[in-house]
């Protein structure tokens, strides 16, 4: 019997190794959640207490040690309320105690990473007086696997997968601009084919401004209802995005009809307001490289360069009331692109960046919103593509990294919807040359 116990014991010591070096994922939801979850119940206070994540006792206990010669009461650790296991990690939630700060979790994360064993911690509040903390249990953006369901919705669709497990999402309506930068091979491209890929199956109007003369879009042509493969076409094909937005923008205009006995349901300010026989297709612009649009050598291509830029600015600042958003992409996105190109970054409000060749780049991205973002973004090695960093307005920022999408998986999807693609008639000049089944959009009713 104790050899077949010890040969029991050695199995699945043995299986659990193999499991954690070969399927990591599988080793944590067998072996691994049940080894953390003892670790953190049965060290939580020494650990908190290591972290300088206690406070004193309160006045009242000091005083009555002190009257009755009691010994010191010991430091009060934060209330752990409960562990939630998931598929990569562990989620605390812990109710600070008072005098201590989210920050205060925040600058002890390493700490606790190395206290728990675990590969990445996270910390965020929940709301005055708790955070959550989320542990990993295995390095997610090693080996990108994408949750079996995952939330879509209306121009809400999975890009990459977070550092702490959980999925990253680019919800248009939330954040209805971008900016990607990225240095060459540094996984930009994969990120862009991601998106396309998951707004083929959508009802949304596809429109590309790629000047390396198409390379990178037009193999996804049948998906594209607008397509633009130099800078005098994307010139005229902006423009002509603008006329569309202020016609839709008088279109609602005309819809408004506010009155007293109005309801406040029918009051809009957006499409998204209007009837449904009256709201125009959303339009996705996605321009694969910025600085090929801004970059000049003659006069003429310096009052082309105007028109562009003119026209980015104003559909960035009006365009998502008329269901017009951007994606831009590109290797730099700094003041020295020219006038216009700080006030259009001013109004994208979705900051990522994949490795970048030099700390300026990435503070084209978050240096108005967190120079540990930046820190971040430099310290990507080349042998990581795909592999990025994610900026929010209020200063968060978190590491993601998409799935790998070839070029095949988008054209073979581009394909598989071609008969969503919208016909837009103030952008039929823009239409690639190829067959498309295409689907009549909403018509945009001219105001009278």
């Amino acid at each position: 019997m104790r050899w077949l116990l010890l040969a029991a014991v050695v199995i699945v010591v043995g299986s659990a190794w193999l499991l954690r070096w070969r399927r990591p994922a599988w080793y944590w939801m067998t072996f691994g959640v049940v080894y953390a979850i003892l670790k953190v119940r049965l060290r939580y206070a020494s650990v908190m207490d290591a972290c300088d994540l206690t406070v004193a006792a309160s006045r009242f206990r000091l005083a009555l040690a002190r009257w009755f010669n009691w010994d010191v009461p010991r430091q009060r650790v934060p209330r752990l309320m409960w562990i939630r296991p998931t598929r990569t990690g562990l989620r605390l939630r812990v109710r600070m105690r008072p005098g201590q700060d989210a920050f205060d979790y925040s600058a002890a994360v390493d700490r606790l990473r190395h206290a728990f064993g675990v590969h990445q911690v996270t910390s965020r509040e929940i709301k005055p007086g708790t955070v959550e903390i989320a542990m990993t249990g295995y390095d997610v953006l090693k080996r990108v696997q994408m949750p079996a369901r995952v939330e879509r919705g209306e121009l809400r669709i999975p890009v990459a997968l977070r550092e702490d497990g959980s999925v990253h999402y680019r919800d248009y309506k939330q954040v209805p601009h971008s900016i990607t930068l990225g240095a060459v091979g540094s996984g930009k491209s994969v990120t862009q084919r991601r998106v396309i890929t998951e707004l083929a199956s959508q009802h949304v109007a596809l429109v590309g401004i790629d000047c390396k003369n198409g390379v990178e879009l037009a193999p996804l042509a049948r998906r594209f209802s607008a397509l633009a493969d130099n800078p005098d076409d994307a010139a005229d094909l902006l423009e002509a995005l603008v006329t569309r937005m202020e016609v839709i923008y008088q279109v609602i205009r005309r819809e408004q009809r506010i009155s007293a006995d109005t309801p406040d349901a029918e009051i809009t300010a957006d499409i998204w307001g209007l009837p449904e026989h009256l709201r125009p297709v959303p339009v996705v612009l996605t321009i694969d490289e910025i600085a090929e649009l801004a970059l000049f050598t003659t006069a003429v291509e310096k009052k082309r360069r105007e028109r562009s830029v003119v026209a980015l600015v104003r559909l960035a600042q009006l365009g998502r009331a008329a269901g017009i958003f951007l994606d831009i992409y590109g290797q730099r996105f700094g003041s020295e692109l020219g006038d216009g190109i700080t006030m259009l970054r001013a109004q994208l409000t979705g900051r990522m960046s994949h490795r970048v060749n030099d700390e300026s780049s990435a503070k084209m991205a978050f240096g108005d919103i967190s120079p540990h973002a930046v820190f971040a973004a430099t310290q990507i090695r080349n042998d990581q593509p795909g592999m990025a960093v994610v900026g929010y307005s209020n200063g968060e920022w978190t590491r993601i990294r998409s799935a790998y999408t070839s070029m095949r998986e988008a054209v073979t999807a581009c394909s598989k919807y071609a008969h969503l693609t919208p016909d837009l008639p103030e952008l039929a000049r823009f239409r690639p040359l190829v067959p498309l089944a295409k689907v009549p959009a909403p018509p945009v009713a001219q105001a009278a």
